[in-house]
């Protein structure tokens, strides 16, 4: 058996390089330059948009956090819930608290939401792990709709405000940036969400990131390689809670309130509807599903007030069947086919 000398696998590596097919090669480059070019014109949005504009992408962008909190649980771990407005509202609820009744500057209040959600999410993993499929989904559900309840509470209205809510004062931009508060609330959720996009990133593709898939997959596999189903699976309700929560942060901030009825059952649904329209598994899908949790229901809306909602429904049934694996899918789909290699015809005498 022959061996090869350390000094000969770099040139191996190369020789491996060379051979590789030209399009393999120019996929990183092209992703790459994807990237920038999508950087580029997220930076250059809001300074061309109007403000309103800029308000909608930003909460844009605050959808699609929101929708990867769920989809590293339920896509990448297979835990599904229906619960994620719950932990959406304590994150804004955290941030309102914070700056409204003890003066906390609003730069703090987005890590203090995600570790609050972190803990409530790892503490309600516990029992939950004795839960599988629809039951689990029926226990997130009791989460979803108890967490509005509970902030109504008349003990607790001197922090929460009760039913009538929290005015949260929006931040100011820094003094040496031209820019108004529409778009500095913009930068910063932009900020915000390139680092914890790329962490998600950084996370699956990292070994607790296939143990977490592994778990997905087949979980008696998965003990049987010696993975921690447990601690896994409560650490991963942990970490989607914290990226729901600091959604719900950014949008305490961006809307300058909360109230108990804004985080109702029907925003986890959404958040739901953006996961599947976006593509399971898909880190890039969510800011898709951003875009239609935000801008369909007020397309539906504006073509019918009465029938908003049946409108709602047939563009969601025919974007599924235009789009079985989500956005993120047919793009996949349409590289594919770009990539196949030509068939040229043959014609009589069997030549091209």
């Amino acid at each position: 058996m022959t061996t090869i000398a350390p000094k000969d696998e770099a040139a191996v590596a190369s020789v491996e390089l060379v051979a590789a097919p030209p399009a393999m090669q120019r996929r990183p480059a092209l992703r790459q330059a994807f990237l920038v070019a999508a950087i580029v014109i997220a930076l250059a949005a809001p300074l061309v948009a109007k403000s309103f504009v800029t308000f909608q992408l930003t909460q844009v962008m605050i959808y699609g956090l929101a929708i990867l909190g769920l989809n590293l649980l339920t896509g990448f771990n297979g835990q599904f819930s229906l619960g994620h407005s719950a932990f959406y509202g304590i994150g804004a609820y955290t941030a309102a608290i914070l700056m409204h009744n003890y003066a906390v500057p609003y730069y703090l209040t987005l890590p203090a939401a995600g570790v609050v959600c972190f803990v409530v999410g790892f503490l309600f993993g516990l029992p939950a792990l004795r839960l599988q499929n629809l039951y689990l989904a029926l226990a997130t559900f009791a989460l979803a709709v108890a967490v509005p309840q509970i902030l109504k509470y008349h003990g607790l209205e001197a922090w929460t405000g009760g039913v009538q809510g929290l005015v949260v004062d929006q931040p100011d931009p820094p003094p040496f940036l031209p820019i108004d508060t529409d778009q500095w609330l913009y930068y910063l959720t932009l900020i915000v969400v390139l680092a914890m996009f790329a962490a998600a990133g950084n996370l699956v593709h990292s070994r607790t990131g296939r143990a977490i898939m592994a778990i997905r997959d087949n979980p008696i596999a998965a003990a049987a390689m010696g993975i921690n189903n447990s601690l896994y699976k409560t650490l991963t309700f942990g970490v989607s809670a914290f990226y729901t929560g600091v959604a719900g942060a950014l949008s305490a901030l961006v809307v300058a309130f909360v109230a108990p009825d804004s985080f109702n059952f029907l925003l986890s649904v959404s958040f739901l509807v953006g996961l599947v329209i976006g593509g399971v598994s898909s880190i890039p899908g969510c800011l898709f599903g951003g875009l239609f949790v935000l801008y369909v229901p007020n397309i539906a809306n504006s073509l019918s007030t009465g029938l908003a909602g049946a409108i709602y429904g047939a563009i969601l049934l025919l974007v599924i069947f235009a789009m079985p694996a989500g956005a993120a899918g047919l793009i996949r789909l349409a590289a594919a086919r770009a990539r196949r290699p030509r068939q040229v015809p043959l014609i009589e005498g069997g030549k091209p």
